[in-house]
């Protein structure tokens, strides 16, 4: 770039490409924004969609014709993005495995959108559990379960499925103050207790549906066995 440009003038690199930035207002791809802070909260949210895109491209690749079956340039291709802003995101395609953990938060925050407020707030641990699970049922095959589980049980980096500032847990705490609230959990446990506690267990319940082949349905099985592990919580 040409150093009388770089030194009149202030640049954002912003995923490879260079945004000048003139004295009173931003532009980006030919669109003016008034404050810096504007034109930050449309590129971060662009951003956002284009990782979702490949996301949500990839698992559904992966579903349909299964993991080792599925290239990059399909996932590129299926997302309407590039093999730049693919390798942006993301190392490789293994690197896609702990992504799921997005698909879900994907789910929930849907899920915050259509759930009836007037339900009680361990009705809704029953209808959030039951809903994802019959996402993962639907969408998201036992293989490729499995593999989201090796790769959060070997990998030397963030394990996405633990992140507590997750959508997932951001609900979780949320339904479990209301719970407190109305005084519905038992006193000696707190709300980090409650939540880390659901979360264990419905992991454990996917870990199992995993390791059994899915030979039943995640469904039916946490129908029977997840007011049981909540009523464990109650008073």
């Amino acid at each position: 770039m040409n150093k009388s440009v770089m030194n009149s003038d202030i640049f954002l690199k912003f995923h490879g490409f260079y945004t000048r930035i003139y004295s009173s207002h931003y532009w980006i791809l030919k669109i003016k924004f008034k404050t810096l802070g504007e034109l930050y909260i449309v590129m971060k949210k662009n951003a956002r969609n284009t990782k979702g895109k490949i996301v949500s491209a990839a698992w559904k690749l992966f579903y349909q014709q299964g993991y080792d079956n599925t290239t990059i340039e399909e996932i590129v291709e299926a997302s309407g993005t590039s093999r730049g802003s693919f390798y942006h995101y993301f190392e490789g395609k293994d690197a896609l495995l702990s992504s799921l953990s997005y698909l879900f938060d994907d789910k929930y925050v849907e899920l915050e959108k259509a759930m009836d407020p007037a339900l009680s707030p361990i009705e809704k641990l029953k209808y959030i559990n039951q809903e994802l699970f019959l996402m993962i049922e639907n969408t998201v095959s036992v293989e490729l379960l499995s593999r989201l589980f090796a790769t959060q049980l070997t990998t030397n980096g963030e394990r996405h499925l633990l992140n507590t500032n997750r959508t997932y847990y951001k609900l979780l705490r949320q339904i479990t103050i209301e719970g407190k609230e109305q005084g519905l959990f038992k006193e000696n446990l707190s709300i980090n207790d409650i939540t880390r506690a659901y979360a264990m267990f419905e992991r454990g319940l996917m870990y199992e549906w995993c390791i059994s082949g899915g030979n039943y349905s995640l469904c039916q099985h946490a129908q029977t066995i997840m007011p049981l592990f909540l009523e464990g919580l109650c008073r």
